[in-house]
């Protein structure tokens, strides 16, 4: 049996007879009090998020968890629907598990999904990705003594700043963690 101190992010633990997901964690030490953790879980049967408080000496139950590459197949309404490319299995992810990822998501896309007692429970992103610009305005020439930038629109929908030189058709990478140009493709 664990403790609280050994929680961390994306961990799975049974809390309250429900599986719960750790979203975000932080180990406080306030003044002259008892140490605690604060601990925000999603459950995964109703999907709804809560800030939690644990003594940091309180004995937690993880729950172990599976972790598979798969790739984005396609979109399916508002669900997004990935496929295991060892065994073509596929899996239907609800658009608010998916969440910020789906900015990022073209056809073939790798992603790793977590899976906890057979159910998808999150999907991580690869720290870059390789998107196709689908307008790109022009720069505006004479405005180069500084890193001048300008709003272009990506191939998933989403604005990306990039250098003036960037052209409509052109393959850049981007950050997926925030959202920023890195470089051409």
């Amino acid at each position: 049996m664990a403790t609280a101190n050994d929680l961390r992010r994306g961990m799975a633990i049974n809390y309250n007879g429900d599986i719960s997901v750790v979203l975000d964690m932080q180990h406080r030490t306030p003044g002259n009090l008892r140490a605690f953790v604060q601990a925000t879980l999603r459950s995964i049967r109703t999907g709804k998020s809560s800030d939690v408080r644990f003594s940091s000496t309180e004995k937690i139950e993880p729950v172990p968890m599976m972790t598979t590459k798969m790739e984005f197949s396609y979109k399916d309404g508002s669900d997004f629907v990935f496929t295991d490319p060892e065994n073509y299995e596929t899996v239907t992810l609800a658009a608010e598990l998916v969440g910020e990822a789906k900015d990022y998501l073209v056809e073939n896309a790798t992603v790793t999904v977590t899976f906890v007692d057979d159910k998808a429970v999150s999907i991580e992103l690869p720290s870059s990705v390789v998107l196709t610009v689908t307008d790109a305005p022009e720069g505006v020439r004479g405005d180069s003594a500084n890193n001048v930038q300008k709003a272009i629109i990506m191939e998933t929908g989403i604005t990306v700043q990039a250098p003036l030189f960037i052209k409509t058709g052109e393959k850049i990478k981007i950050d997926t963690r925030t959202g920023k140009y890195m470089e051409r493709a």
